[in-house]
């Protein structure tokens, strides 16, 4: 079983200019800490930075390789699928990583986990979720409690958001249906601070200070 793993990269991004580029204080830039986590996998195979701007190369690690997409991928418009669809006709695998920058503090261990389930053959996807178990309000009323029987937070039923950490999918998913989650899909619960994903410049702040005050400490320790 072949597995690869990529990261789409758009350099013209509107929300935050560069932001899959953008370091961290004292931290090196995004896509490169994704990269060096995704070199920690043993299940992957091969890793990909697949972005139009050959700009990207020198943020690239020797553990990755670049791989050329067409601009018009590069679009406002442009959906997910049409990259993932892209990338699979351009490199073959048996079972795919898609991974992204701007999910700096996803696990080596959390990526394998989702690997490992799909390639049990339980599962034909696995992506990175996040528990919610808080009190939810919908077109101004309680969603999921009762205003006459208050709860405990612990004992509501957990609710699962997709974060944008890693999805784990077949080539026959992708390639058949054009699909990053199937019908069997494994949930991997990760962190809050895995599950932190960078759109804005609060975004990034808020990482930023999560990665000096909690991730660095640690990974100086560690050394």
């Amino acid at each position: 079983m072949k597995i690869v793993a990529f990261v789409p990269i758009k350099m013209n991004n509107e929300r935050l200019p560069r932001k899959n580029t953008k370091s961290f204080d004292n931290g090196e830039p995004l896509v490169t800490r994704v990269l060096n986590t995704l070199s920690n996998v043993t299940e992957v195979n091969e890793s990909y930075v697949y972005c139009s701007n050959p700009e990207i190369q020198k943020y690239i690690p020797s553990t990755a390789k670049y791989l050329v997409r067409s601009e018009s991928l590069d679009q406002s418009t442009t959906k997910i699928n049409e990259v993932i669809s892209s990338f699979i006709s351009d490199v073959e695998a048996d079972v795919y990583v898609l991974v992204h920058a701007t999910a700096p503090f996803i696990s080596t261990e959390s990526i394998s986990e989702g690997v490992r389930a799909v390639l049990s053959g339980k599962n034909d996807s696995a992506l990175s979720v996040s528990k919610i178990q808080d009190f939810l309000w919908k077109d101004g009323k309680p969603f999921n409690y009762s205003l006459d029987s208050i709860p405990r937070t612990q004992d509501l039923e957990p609710i699962y958001e997709e974060t944008s950490g890693f999805y784990v999918f077949t080539k026959e998913l992708a390639e058949k249906e054009n699909r990053r989650v199937g019908h069997k899909p494994f949930l991997v619960e990760v962190s809050k601070i895995e599950a932190s994903d960078i759109d804005n410049s609060i975004d990034f702040e808020i990482a930023n200070a999560i990665y000096n005050n909690i991730i660095l400490p640690k990974e100086k320790k560690n050394k």
